[in-house]
Parts: C-alpha cells; sequence; structure tokens
C-alpha cells in the first residue's frame, strides 16, 4: 500500500515539514527482470497499459535489475533525466517488501544510508530526487487478481483454504515481511472469496509440503494452492509443482501477470505520490 509519504532520497526535502513541489516529475518502474523475452513482454505491457491512467505528458520507462541489456536501471535514470525529469517516482514492480532486491535498489538510488545485508550492488548515478514507492504486498486490487487467478478452482468453499504461495527469504527480517505482508493479502483474498480459510507457504524456507498435509490431514479440507509471483517462470512451472508432487492439492498455476488489474495498482502508486504534492 502506499505510505502516507513516498522514502526520500536523504537530504532532499523534509518530509517533517512537507514534500515541496514536484517540477518535473517522471516514473521509473523497476521490475527483476528475465531471459525469457516473454517474461519481460508481460512487465511492458502492464507498464504501458498503466501509462493510460497517468498525465500524457508524464515521462514512464520500464527498467529492470538485471538479465535485459540496455533496459538496465542506469539506463532508466539515464533516459528520464534526458527528458528533463527531477523527481524521479520509483515503483519497486516486485511482490514483497520482503525481497532482497528492493533493500538493495533503495541502497543504491541513496533512499537509504546502507543496503540491510551485504549487496554487490553499487550506487547508480541519479542527479533527480527519488520518491521511493511500495511493492505490490496486500492491496486489496491484487487480492482481487488472485482470487480472480484462482476461483475457477473452488467448488465447495466452505470445505476449502487457500494456500498462497510466495518465494520467501533465508533471511530472518525480510522472511518477517514476507509473512506479514502474504498473510494480510491472503486473508483479503478469503474475505472476497468466502473460503474457509486462508494460509501461507514459502519456498524459502520450504514450509509447502508441511501446510499441505497440515490442511488436509489433520483439518480434511481441500486446499487450493495459488502462487504469488509476478510472471510464470521456474519456480510457477517446475518447483511448485515439484514440492507438490504425491500431495491432495488443486494448484493454480498462473502468476499474477497478465491482469488489467496490474496496470490499475500501478497507476494508483504514482496518481497518489504525485498528490502528495502541491503541484
Amino acid at each position: 500500500m502506499v505510505p502516507d509519504k513516498p522514502h526520500l532520497r536523504p537530504g532532499e526535502g523534509d518530509v517533517s515539514s512537507g514534500l515541496g513541489v514536484l517540477r518535473k516529475p517522471g516514473v521509473l518502474v523497476i521490475s527483476h527482470g528475465s531471459a525469457d523475452k516473454h517474461w519481460v513482454a508481460l512487465v511492458d505491457e502492464a507498464v504501458e497499459a498503466a501509462m493510460g491512467y497517468l498525465p500524457a505528458d508524464l515521462p514512464v520507462y520500464s527498467s529492470y535489475l538485471e538479465l535485459v541489456p540496455g533496459r538496465l536501471i542506469q539506463n532508466g535514470i539515464n533516459w528520464l533525466e534526458t527528458q528533463g525529469v527531477t523527481d524521479m517516482i520509483v515503483i519497486p514492480f516486485f511482490v514483497s517488501s520482503g525481497s532482497t532486491h528492493i533493500d538493495e535498489i533503495a541502497y543504491a538510488l541513496g533512499v537509504k544510508a546502507a543496503p540491510e545485508k551485504d549487496t554487490e550492488m553499487k550506487r547508480l548515478r541519479v542527479s533527480a530526487r527519488v520518491l521511493f514507492g511500495d511493492p505490490i504486498d496486500d492491496d486489496p486490487l491484487v487480492a482481487e487478481m488472485v482470487w480472480d487467478k484462482i476461483k475457477t478452482l473452488s467448488v465447495k468453499a466452505e470445505r476449502e483454504v487457500l494456500l498462497l504461495v510466495g518465494h520467501g527469504s533465508r533471511y530472518t527480517e525480510f522472511l518477517r515481511r514476507w509473512e506479514l505482508g502474504m498473510t494480510s493479502l491472503a486473508e483479503r483474498t478469503g474475505q472476497l472469496s468466502g473460503l474457509a480459510a486462508t494460509d501461507v507457504a514459502f519456498l524459502s524456507p520450504d514450509t509447502l509440503g508441511e501446510k499441505v498435509r497440515y490442511w488436509t490431514e489433520e483439518r480434511a479440507m481441500e486446499v487450493l494452492v495459488a502462487p504469488l509471483f509476478l510472471s510464470t517462470g521456474y519456480f510457477t512451472k517446475r518447483t511448485i509443482p515439484g514440492r507438490l508432487e504425491g500431495l491432495r492439492h488443486r494448484y493454480a498455476g498462473e502468476s499474477l501477470l497478465p491482469h488489467p488489474l496490474l496496470a490499475r495498482w500501478m497507476s494508483q502508486q504514482i496518481l497518489n505520490i504525485m498528490k502528495l504534492f502541491t503541484l
């Protein structure tokens, strides 16, 4: 969800006394990236769709942390600054605040003085003021997306549990953020769906099998498994199905993309940050 005030790069604006004025805003969307061109295309399509909800003269650049040469974060910064952008709204297009990539990106952009864990990322060259937004986490629009992806699996809601599966983290604090965001998102989805219960599981640490066995063997429930991943890939096609092998479940293998509500989510983040300023 969008914070009351976006995270500013230290020393650029006094948050406590107001955020000032946006002179020439622009948007930098940052995703992880993939060697799979289809993965990249789905992200780019979502960004392009979001632009339809934004002012026509607002520069927007879809960049990637890695694996997409010529479209990396520094490329995006450079392009936006050549457009005269002085205030750069950064949207970390990741599913959870628990992603260590968000921590290192925030550090590289100068939003935080030091990363919470070791990183090989160096400081990026950026002159514009950075307004760092939030990832997807538990936004109500995302709950609608999750339910839309799994509702065809539901037969008898009062005997079913939604098990939302995320990547997770081996770092305690980052895993806590994964747990907080995903638990809230699962609960929101449960309220929409009318399912009997909701739960979350992770690939790191691996809790998927034990959660499925708990709900099927100890609680005699039918388990609807939904992956919380931005786009379809190795984890949704191979890792999760492999760990579910031999267990009673129904698996919705679809990622969040493609879905029109992701464009709505992104545009709302951008517009909400812009509204915090006196234009």
